[in-house]
């Protein structure tokens, strides 16, 4: 896939972090235009500074749960680069208040993770979907979680739940365009933010007995496969849920 996104613009939710970094840099290696959006906009810099080309890693600091910021964001993709190719939301928050019993789940906590997980994903499809043109192609994130209800958060269980049945109703509906719109689910992936506590090597050991590969994924893994959906590589899948965790899902 060398060079493959030479000359193509992707827009890239949650990319100060984790797989949102690890997809954006790759991207950008490749030769991407990469537009990196996140409410922290200090490490959204940096990775732009990682890419190493200002003229193709551009910063656009927000809330993707604000429909007027992630409007003007698409906006000013097209206006800097002419066109848009696609798009990775990997933006997405745990809230601490979401870890407890559902009785217990204060309704401000739960609006706020599906704010941010759900509204967010929606808005960007809503905003990027009306750009695109036949070989553009998104990839939504969501979570194992939103596969099989771990019992982890209703807030951020029902976020990913309802971006995987967003990302079929969006693949279905575009599909006749050429335009295709996959999910990753992750399971346990080591990095920042919700990733933090599977990067302590001791936890990490002790709570991935049962995937089979029996390790934990990397930032770096979800990007590779975030960037390869994104290429022509998968130009027949559409509408598919794939789960990147070490097989977890199958036990």
């Amino acid at each position: 896939m060398e060079r493959e996104f030479a000359g193509r613009t992707y827009l890239v939710t949650g990319a100060g972090s984790g797989m949102g970094r690890a997809t954006a840099l790759r991207l950008g290696r490749e030769g991407a235009n990469v537009v990196l959006v996140d409410i922290d906009g200090v490490r959204a810099a940096a990775v732009a500074h990682e890419i190493g080309d200002e003229q193709r890693a551009i910063v656009r600091e927000g809330d993707v749960s604000d429909p007027a910021f992630i409007d003007a964001a698409v906006a000013s993709t097209i206006d800097r680069f002419s066109s848009i190719h696609g798009a990775a939301t990997c933006a997405g928050i745990f809230d601490p208040g979401d870890y407890t019993d559902i009785t217990k789940v204060d309704p401000s906590v739960f609006e706020r993770v599906l704010g941010v997980n759900l509204k967010g994903t929606f808005l960007v499809l809503r905003a990027v979907l009306a750009h695109l043109e036949a070989g553009g192609a998104i990839v939504t994130i969501a979570s194992t979680a939103g596969l099989r209800g771990h019992g982890f958060g209703s807030g951020y269980t029902a976020s990913k739940g309802g971006v995987i049945a967003l990302t079929r109703l969006a693949a279905f509906q575009h599909g006749k365009r050429g335009v295709r719109v996959n999910c990753v689910c992750p399971g346990a992936t080591a990095g920042e933010g919700m990733g933090a506590a599977w990067a302590d090597p001791e936890y990490a050991a002790k709570n991935s007995k049962g995937i089979p590969l029996r390790r934990v994924g990397t930032a770096a893994e979800l990007g590779d496969t975030i960037a390869s959906l994104l290429s022509d590589d998968f130009a027949y899948m559409n509408g598919q849920i794939i789960a990147v965790d070490g097989g977890a899902t199958i036990v």
